[in-house]
């Protein structure tokens, strides 16, 4: 499991108040743990501080509602963090780090 998974779902289960132990890697955010949108703001604010990133959330919900990826590459926890990881990987890229 990776760390960037066990971050997020520590930062869902204190925005959220989710026990940690009911977040999985296959978790669906809404769909499974029921975040509805304005917490999943909440969360994604959160990552992006913990991360040093910023999400591009209208960029993939465009994306969703266009019809070209499904919610489950942004929403399934597992899908995120490599989402995060790519985030961080090219923020590092572009920064030399």
């Amino acid at each position: 499991m990776s760390s960037t998974f066990d971050q997020i779902a520590n930062i869902i289960a204190e925005t959220c108040d989710i026990p940690r132990d009911t977040i999985k890697p296959e978790s669906h955010a809404i769909d499974d743990l029921g975040i509805d949108s304005l917490d999943f703001l909440d969360i994604a604010f959160a990552i992006d501080k913990a991360f040093g990133i910023k999400m591009p959330l209208e960029k993939w919900t465009q994306e969703v509602n266009d019809g070209k990826a499904t919610t489950e590459q942004y929403f399934v926890l597992q899908n995120l963090a490599d989402r995060i990881d790519e985030l961080v990987a090219a923020k590092n890229a572009a920064t030399g780090a």
